[in-house]
């Protein structure tokens, strides 16, 4: 299992902390486990998600080329591309 940290920008801080369950049940449901939502401190409006994950490649997929689903809620969640994905070396 390895460990795997998403960043990208949100609309809003606030309201995307407001989908925390949606987004985690989201991860989850691609074989991630210990889902965790970071904010910057600075005024940003930066997130971050981490996440244990089984099966890297299928996140990466997931993320790069997110299904109808996936994109709703990215879209809800106010989800601001480009995501920077890092993985435990």
């Amino acid at each position: 299992m390895a460990k795997m940290i998403i960043t990208h920008g949100v609309v809003d801080v606030n309201s995307w902390l407001s989908f925390k369950s949606e987004r985690a049940e989201a991860i989850s449901a691609m074989g991630a486990s210990q889902v965790v939502d970071y904010v910057a401190q600075d005024g940003s409006n930066a997130a971050a998600i981490a996440a244990d994950v089984d099966d890297v490649a299928s996140v990466m997929a997931a993320v790069g080329s997110p299904p109808p689903e996936l994109m709703d809620a990215m879209q809800r969640h106010g989800v601001i591309p480009p995501m920077t994905i890092y993985v435990e070396g």
